[in-house]
């Protein structure tokens, strides 16, 4: 299963390079343009996309804090259960509308030998899985449209639910030890832009995002940014790769006891494709 994921992610990225490989380079003028015009007419983008970042987190384990294990980018690609990424947004003038969803469970199991009191030696057998959903939605308005820039405003909320689970289970205690399970959510006004600017004249692009909030009850500050390199390979196509990471700082004193990740990063490279109508 491992295998089949990686050479699923290890295609599209020789897909993904192999495209921009063969494309013209950075100063030619094709006649393609990545910038979207401005106009009274309804317009659509749909970007399915692939990212695997790397996470860092703070755990609030009964009150207390536990710096967990950082997972890199080839931790969750093994670890890695099910996930959903799309991301879409609708324009008319200025206005627009986006959303974003990022979907993943990951599940990781492990053995160790303990010796609570020579000779006696047993097997510790854990079970841990994270299943988190981050919603993002909001208004946008067209702050700069020209030849080589499109800049947007943006105003909407940030949903973060996570589900962690952990099962224990000792070889030659009978039965299992109980597992635990948290679960969290919160939502987060967040307030940001967004756009792109072209390259020398061409369809090459630098993408860019950003956003920040808080004030969601369980919250002190979470923020979003993004930044990269894209090129429209058609019309109506566009590709890019991105430097994508997110970060939410909760605080555990007002989440009741049921505060899981306190601080958490989360930080790595995405393959999109937007496909525009």
């Amino acid at each position: 299963m491992i295998e089949t994921r990686l050479s699923i992610i290890s295609a599209s990225l020789f897909s993904i390079a192999a495209l921009f490989a063969a494309i013209n380079p950075v100063h030619a003028n094709d006649g393609l343009t990545p910038i979207r015009k401005v106009s009274d007419a309804w317009s659509f983008e749909l970007t399915p996309y692939l990212w695997a970042p790397s996470i860092n987190s703070t755990l609030n384990y009964k009150d207390k804090y536990l710096q967990t294990a950082n997972l890199n980018t080839n931790n969750i690609i093994a670890n890695l259960k099910s996930g959903a990424m799309i991301a879409g947004e609708i324009h008319y003038g200025n206005w627009g509308v986006m959303a974003d969803v990022v979907s993943a469970t990951l599940q990781k199991t492990s053995s160790t030998t303990v010796t609570p009191q020579a000779p006696y030696t047993y097997q510790l057998a854990t079970k841990a899985t994270l299943q988190q959903t981050i919603l993002t939605g909001a208004a946008t308005y067209n702050l700069l449209n020209n030849q080589d820039a499109n800049v947007d405003g943006l105003l909407g909320v940030r949903w973060v639910g996570v589900t962690a689970t952990l099962n224990v289970a000792v070889d030659g205690v009978s039965p299992p030890l109980n597992g635990e399970s948290k679960t969290m959510s919160t939502a987060d006004p967040i307030v940001g832009f967004k756009g792109r600017y072209r390259i020398a004249n061409s369809s090459w692009y630098v993408p860019f995002y950003a956003d920040i909030g808080s004030g969601g009850g369980t919250t002190n500050v979470t923020w979003q940014a993004m930044l990269g390199i894209g090129k429209t390979v058609d019309k109506g196509i566009d590709v890019s790769l991105i430097y994508r990471g997110l970060y939410y700082d909760m605080d555990s004193t007002k989440t009741n006891g049921q505060g899981l990740l306190q601080k958490t990063t989360f930080q790595g490279p995405q393959l999109s494709a937007t496909f525009n109508f």
